[in-house]
């Protein structure tokens, strides 16, 4: 970041780039590669209880389309050897705008200043000189050669050029949205929605445009879903036999959620894989649970949860009887402190 900084005042201040050319590729390898790989390697799914999607899964595509059209447009503008046709340049720098924009809201969305100033930073300024560079070398090649407009859209193309810097880029930044309505309309083929780019932003835990925070009231982070909801039913009827302990927070624990747990816990031990298999699915159901947690508060609902819940019930604890040598030690140990689990664990 310091490096693309010193660059960019030194080029205000002198007029030209400062820092080496080897080291500027560097930063950008950088900034432009490196960056969006992170995004593209963290967690992809919105989860209450981790590290959520910094975009909604269900509209990346978007998000990476856009992404690319915006890199090819830079490494366009600083590899060339000479300006393209007025349509081309138009687009070229419109995306170049588009990708500082877009970077500023990445920014904001993520709430991490140190991602924005070593990450955001750098592309922005990047994307500035680049922005610099071809205007440039627009007015250089127009006083050498004077080009002949071929059509009623080169002619328009030619003239937004021509514009100095203070009307033209505003111009540019204008003509990015009908280019993002050509962007949805062809990925409209390819399963997105209209409003793909806005959602992917807003369909969101826990970042600084997400609009799905309330999604996680109530969450009880790493509980089964549909026990925990049972167990909150009518006493004389769900039989809650002791409180528990779950992520710091105090829960009501029956018999049904300790086995429920208890289960989990030996395909976790002895099925890891296959325990992340069907905890990825049950996962699914629980964000159903967690956006009407209202209805599932119900006693009465919570009643009839148990009831359905009772003939799995029945065969987590044939499993445990089956395959557990001390399976009462491991249901007691659900949801209890660390130390009370240490000493069931060492229990004779």
């Amino acid at each position: 970041m310091a490096i693309a900084t010193i660059d960019f005042l030194g080029f205000l201040y002198k007029g030209r780039r400062i820092v080496n050319r080897f080291i500027i590729r560097v930063i950008e390898i950088a900034a432009l590669i490196v960056l969006p790989y992170l995004y593209v390697s963290q967690e992809n799914k919105n989860d209450c209880c981790g590290e959520s999607a910094v975009f909604s899964p269900q509209h990346q595509l978007t998000i990476w389309v856009i992404v690319i059209l915006c890199l090819i447009a830079y490494f366009y503008s600083v590899y060339r050897k000479q300006i393209a046709t007025p349509i081309l340049e138009v687009l070229v720098n419109s995306f170049l705008l588009l990708g500082i924009v877009f970077n500023i809201f990445i920014a904001i969305h993520t709430g991490s200043t140190l991602l924005a100033i070593a990450g955001n930073l750098p592309i922005i300024l990047l994307a500035i000189l680049a922005l610099v560079k071809n205007q440039k070398s627009f007015i250089e090649q127009s006083e050498l050669t004077a080009f002949v407009p071929k059509n009623r859209f080169e002619k328009i193309a030619l003239v937004i050029l021509q514009f100095q810097p203070i009307l033209k880029f505003p111009i540019l930044f204008i003509l990015c949205l009908p280019l993002l309505v050509i962007i949805t309309a062809i990925l409209l083929l390819f399963g997105q929605k209209t409003d793909s780019l806005i959602r992917a932003f807003t369909d969101t835990y826990k970042h600084g445009f997400s609009e799905w925070d309330y999604q996680c009231d109530n969450v009880s982070c790493g509980g089964h879903y549909l026990c925990s909801v049972a167990a909150n039913g009518h006493p004389q009827i769900v039989k809650p036999n002791r409180r528990g302990i779950r992520n710091g927070h105090p829960i009501i624990c029956n018999r049904q959620l300790l086995i429920a747990n208890a289960f989990e816990d030996l395909i976790q031990e002895k099925l890891p894989v296959l325990h992340k298999l069907i905890r990825n699915q049950y996962n699914k159901l629980g964000n159903l649970i967690h956006r009407y947690y209202t209805i599932f508060n119900n006693r009465f609902i919570s009643d009839c949860i148990y009831f359905l819940m009772k003939p799995l019930e029945w065969f987590f604890i044939v499993i445990l009887y089956s395959f557990d040598r001390k399976p009462e030690n491991r249901i007691a140990k659900q949801y209890i402190s660390t130390i009370d689990r240490i000493k069931l664990d060492n229990f004779k």
